[in-house]
C-alpha cells in the first residue's frame, strides 16, 4: 500500500474533524501540559511533524489524567493540502499506539470541536468478579464488596432531566472560570442514566447536552454508595438541591472512565 501523501487542489486552512480512541491511562489527561504526556500534545506533535504546522487541536472537552475516549472528538485548521485517507493514515503512523485516529475528515469552517457539540454520552465500567483479569485492571473500577443494583438504578433514574449540578462538580472551579471571575453555570440536562450487567462487568452509560468537570464519576460514587446501602436512593433529589459538594459521593476513579460519543447537529 502506497502511504505516501499525495497533493490534492490546495484549500488554504482547510478545517478538520479528527474522531479519536485512546487509552488514558499513561497521559496526563488531553489538555497540553508543560513536560507531561498528554492526548492533545501528542496530536498536535503528529500533525507538526507531517504537514510542518504548528497548531493546537480543539477537543470537545477536556477528558482527565487516566479517562480513557472511544469517540474523542478533535478539530484543527491546516494549509496542507492532505487527502483524508492520507492525513488519517500518517497520523496513526506517527502518533503513539495508545492514540488512535478512526475517522479524518474536512468540515465547514464554523465547526468546532467543543462549541459546535450538542451532547455526549459516557460509560463507566466496574469489574465485580474476586480477581479482576490484569488484561482488564487499566480500564474498569475492580469492586467486589457487596453492591445492590436495583437502588443504584433507582438513584441514576433522579438525575434526568435539566438540574443544577453544583453538588456533583468538582469542587475546584474551572479555569475559566477563575480567568474570567464569572459564576459558574451548573444547569446542565441528563437524557439517559443507566446502569447495566453483563456477567462481572457493570456499567454506567450516561447522556447528557454537557457534563460538568468529574460530573459523571461524582455520579458514580454516590450510586456506589446507594448500592453499598449507606445511602437511599431517593436521596439525589436532596443532594441536588443542595448545591453543595459535600453532601454527595466521593468521586470515582478515573480508569473506569470512557467518552463514548459526542454529538453534533445533522449540518456536520
Amino acid at each position: 500500500m502506497n502511504d505516501s501523501i499525495e497533493a490534492i487542489e490546495p484549500s488554504p486552512g482547510r478545517n478538520w474533524k479528527l474522531v479519536l480512541a485512546y487509552d488514558g491511562c499513561d497521559f496526563c489527561g488531553w489538555q497540553v501540559q508543560p513536560d507531561q504526556p498528554t492526548i492533545q500534545g501528542e496530536l498536535s506533535d503528529a500533525i507538526e511533524r507531517i504537514t510542518g504546522e504548528r497548531i493546537m487541536p480543539q477537543g470537545s472537552g477536556r477528558t482527565d489524567a487516566g479517562v480513557h475516549a472511544l469517540g474523542q472528538v478533535a478539530s484543527f485548521q491546516i494549509n496542507a493540502p492532505i487527502p483524508p485517507p492520507n492525513l488519517m493514515r500518517a497520523l496513526n503512523r506517527t502518533l503513539p499506539e495508545a492514540i488512535r485516529v478512526l475517522e479524518a475528515q474536512p468540515v465547514p469552517p464554523g465547526f468546532h470541536a467543543r462549541h459546535s457539540a450538542v451532547g455526549k454520552t459516557y460509560e463507566y465500567r466496574i469489574y465485580r468478579g474476586e480477581i479482576c483479569p490484569p488484561t482488564l485492571a487499566r480500564y474498569v473500577y475492580a469492586l467486589n464488596w457487596p453492591l445492590d443494583l436495583d437502588p443504584m438504578r433507582k438513584a441514576a433514574r433522579h438525575v434526568l432531566g435539566e438540574h443544577d449540578f453544583t453538588s456533583f462538580a468538582a469542587s475546584d472551579p474551572d479555569s475559566s472560570t477563575r480567568e474570567t471571575g464569572l459564576e459558574p453555570n451548573c444547569i446542565r440536562t441528563v437524557h439517559e442514566s443507566i446502569w447495566t450487567s453483563e456477567a462481572d462487568l457493570w456499567t454506567y452509560r450516561v447522556t447528557g447536552n454537557g457534563f460538568l468537570h468529574h460530573m459523571v464519576r461524582n455520579f458514580v460514587g454516590t450510586f456506589l454508595d446507594v448500592g453499598r446501602g449507606s445511602l437511599p436512593a431517593d436521596a439525589i433529589p436532596a443532594i441536588l438541591a443542595a448545591r453543595s459538594r459535600t453532601v454527595a459521593g466521593p468521586t470515582a476513579p478515573a480508569r473506569g472512565l470512557f467518552l463514548v460519543r459526542v454529538k453534533y447537529p445533522e449540518s456536520f
